[in-house]
């Protein structure tokens, strides 16, 4: 994808301040981090949503992303991790590659990524429950 800049990076043609790289997927420090140690981990090959990957990839991804928590964890001696990914414009994805943040956290940082609260009516949990269990 010549437009993407997290291809860009793959490629050797940007910069990125490299933490981890295997051969299907690379980490590194967000530019602009949420907090220092703030790190992003993508695949290699490009696609623009998570949903898009294909299955027998999830698996890989999945444990280099955990890999990369566990060390991020470790080595900012975080109390604990934010582990998202925002897909799509109105989830808040401005790079549309497929990644995932990885965000130390600790005891009071004051960071807050709490969405608002919303309730159910009576009935509409079991409708819900349908609505979500007739498409998965």
């Amino acid at each position: 994808m010549e437009e993407c800049i997290f291809c860009k990076i793959i490629e050797g043609k940007l910069p990125c301040w490299k933490v981890y790289e295997d051969k299907s997927h690379i980490a590194f420090l967000d530019l602009y981090p949420a907090v220092k140690g703030h790190v992003l981990v993508i695949p290699k090959k490009h696609y623009a949503h998570f949903s898009q990957i294909h299955h027998k990839e999830i698996g890989n991804f999945i444990e280099a992303v955990q890999k990369v928590a566990m060390g991020v964890k470790k080595a900012m001696k975080a109390d604990g991790i934010n582990v998202f990914l925002n897909e799509g414009k109105a989830a808040g994805q401005i790079v549309f590659h497929a990644h995932f943040h990885i965000i130390p956290r600790y005891e009071n940082d004051g960071i807050n990524f709490s969405v608002g609260r919303d309730s159910y009516l009576d009935g509409e949990m079991l409708m819900m429950q349908r609505k979500l269990t007739d498409s998965i």
